[in-house]
């Protein structure tokens, strides 16, 4: 700092001499013998000039008057021995030329400053022949006789004889931070001054590059002229005006009172507003009757703003502050504005696994449950259908001014579709629709806006064995399908497909008469008989007991899958969707229609009866050995399946 701050005193000394301090005693013999050198020697009588006497009272002039110009002389000379070497006096421009400015400072000759002196900084000159100007007198006579002037150090001279009078006084000076340096800032008062960085506020400084180029004002701590340094405090005036301040503010403050302030520090739990000498807190939850995030949401520092004082502790000088009690508490007003079945409009404000949180204005917030957000869809989080800050209109449920709760519906904005829905698709109505989803027990058919029908996949075919509905559907396949049921509390909607068609069983107990003779197709062999195919999906049982008896072993033994065997029906039972064969029964009318036909037409017998039975029965089984090789309509309609 003493490198950037020594300007007067030692560049006063570098090259030109001493400074004025010193130049008392320094110049005081030098001053003797110039003056003796330039003294103009009293007109008096001599004895070695009578004639000039006479001549010179000759031309009309009387001793008087000679006598008066002698003593002008002297009174000009002594005058010049009152400026002193490193001394400001005043002087006029009387020439400008190329190199120096000439000024008349009331000596023998004028005085030179060199013209860069006079420059600005935009280049331009401001010297004018006339202009009267402050200068020191660096030396009277250089080697070449001339006298040397400065502008700039006589300014310099003037701003040290303005701090000494500012300090002894202590009076303020203006200066601007021109730059940071290390351990605080440098301060232009047209000298330069260091300002400390304690000293620069009340509160330690961050960012202390952002003061840079600013103006303020500051008071002299101390100087030193003889090694150019001078320190500032800024803090130091703070401190007096804050004093101040805080006399004047501690008179009015007082509980309920409400105070103007200035936001001086922003926190995550709140605002510190200045109000004049003295901190007092906004706590986060009294800045709104509404949600506040962060209070940088609101206010800004340096914002001027009004607040209510809610506590004051005097002694430890604590201030409690409120913002939003400066306004009534929105919920004294609520179930008025909102009663229940209001639809009002809202903002998002937050996101939970129950529900979204609505406000309604400032200070009021409604939750809309997760349950009350759709009447047919089944909404796990509110975020498949809201986001934060988008606006929704729902309606009012329920009220709980004590506890500040409102409860909201989103859904109830719409008519509920399970309404209507009976009245547009009435139970026998065909519709169309797209497969949404498959599941293990069926498909999903979509009917209108967020209503889907089920067709379970005992819905889907009269006949077919599905496994699954894979085998049969697609998602996204377009299908027709019939009205079941309609299930409005449970919000069910029942489909079917094969509904489309007449159930052929409708028509087996005709067709397929007690006593008829059938052929089919062996598809399953159980421990408790065979299933036989008669036609696609139409099927029946011959159950083991109803099969002739084999005293080989096991009657089930001697028939495969795919086997084509002729039965007689014995049963039919269309609810129950069954049919009851018995190879048996085929068995015992064969012989007895052999016995009938034998008594009938009287004929002679070429053989016992007996081998009239076993001949019977060798063409019923080469019968059945034709049909396993030869398949018949029925069985190949079962490989189209």
């Amino acid at each position: 700092m003493e490198n950037e701050t020594n300007f007067a005193t030692q560049e006063l000394t570098d090259e030109n001499g001493p400074t004025s301090s010193n130049l008392d005693t320094n110049v005081g013999a030098a001053s003797v013998s110039d003056s003796a050198t330039r003294e103009t020697p009293p007109v008096t009588a001599s004895k070695g000039a009578p004639e000039e006497e006479t001549a010179d009272r000759s031309e009309g002039q009387s001793v008087e008057e000679l006598q008066d110009s002698d003593n002008f002389m002297l009174m000009y000379e002594e005058s010049l021995k009152s400026i002193q070497e490193g001394e400001v006096v005043s002087g006029e421009i009387v020439q400008v030329d190329k190199e120096y400015v000439l000024v008349d400072i009331g000596y023998k000759s004028e005085g030179q400053i060199p013209i860069r002196e006079f420059i600005d900084a935009d280049g331009q000159l401001t010297a004018k022949v006339g202009d009267r100007i402050e200068v020191l007198l660096e030396r009277r006579e250089d080697d070449e006789g001339a006298i040397r002037l400065s502008k700039e150090k006589a300014a310099k001279i003037k701003v040290w004889d303005k701090i000494r009078e500012i300090y002894e006084n202590d009076k303020t000076v203006k200066g601007t931070i021109v730059s940071r340096v290390k351990g605080g800032l440098s301060v232009d008062i047209g000298l330069q001054a260091f300002l400390p960085g304690s000293q620069v506020d009340l509160r330690p400084i961050r960012d202390m590059d952002s003061l840079v180029g600013t103006e303020h004002e500051f008071k002299i701590v101390k100087y030193n002229k003889r090694r150019g340094n001078i320190v500032l405090s800024r803090r130091a005036l703070l401190e007096s005006e804050r004093t101040a301040m805080k006399e004047k503010t501690l008179k009015i403050i007082e509980e309920g009172s409400v105070l103007q302030g200035v936001v001086k520090n922003i926190t995550d739990y709140g605002l510190f507003i200045d109000l004049g000498g003295i901190d007092g807190l906004v706590h986060i939850t009294d800045m709104s009757w509404g949600r506040v995030g962060h209070p940088s949401e609101m206010h800004q520092t340096g914002d001027e703003i009004q607040v209510k004082v809610l506590s004051f502790d005097k002694n430890r000088e604590r201030v409690s502050l409120g913002i939003k009690q400066l306004t009534p508490d929105p919920w004294s007003q609520v179930q008025d504005i909102y009663p229940i079945g209001t639809r009002i409009k809202g903002r998002v404000v937050s996101l939970t696994d129950y529900g979204a949180f609505v406000e309604v204005e400032q200070g009021v917030e409604g939750l809309i449950h997760v349950s009350e957000m759709s009447w047919t869809r089944k909404v796990r989080h509110p975020s498949q259908l809201l986001s934060i800050g988008e606006t929704v209109e729902a309606i009012v449920l329920n009220m709980d001014v004590g506890r500040k709760r409102i409860s909201l519906g989103m859904k109830q904005v719409a008519p509920n579709p399970w309404d209507i829905i009976e009245e547009k698709y009435p139970v026998g109505t065909t519709i169309e629709g797209k497969i949404k989803n498959i599941t293990d027990f069926g498909a999903f058919i979509g009917i209108d806006e967020g209503i889907d029908g089920l067709v379970h996949i005992s819905d889907m075919s009269w006949t077919k064995r599905i496994k699954h509905p894979s085998e049969l559907y697609k998602k996204g396949n377009e299908v027709r399908a019939v009205v079941l049921n309609i299930d409005k509390e449970n919000e069910r909607f029942s489909l079917g497909i094969k509904q489309l068609t007449a159930d052929p069983w409708d028509e087996i107990p005709v067709k397929y008469k007690p006593g008829t003779r059938v052929t089919g197709t062996v598809t399953n062999v159980t421990d408790f008989g065979l299933f036989l195919e008669l036609e696609e999906g139409i099927e029946g049982l011959v159950h083991v007991s109803e099969i002739s008896s084999d005293k080989k072993g096991n009657p089930l033994s001697r028939f495969q899958i795919d086997d084509v065997i002729q039965a007689r029906v014995i049963n039919v039972s269309r609810d129950e969707k069954k049919i009851g064969l018995s190879i048996r029964k085929l068995e015992e009318t064969t012989e007895k229609d052999i016995f009938r036909n034998y008594v009938n037409n009287n004929q002679e017998a070429t053989s016992n009866l007996g081998e009239l039975l076993r001949e019977e029965m060798m063409n019923l089984g080469q019968s059945r050995s034709r049909k396993s090789n030869e398949p018949d309509s029925t069985e190949a309609d079962r490989d189209d399946a």
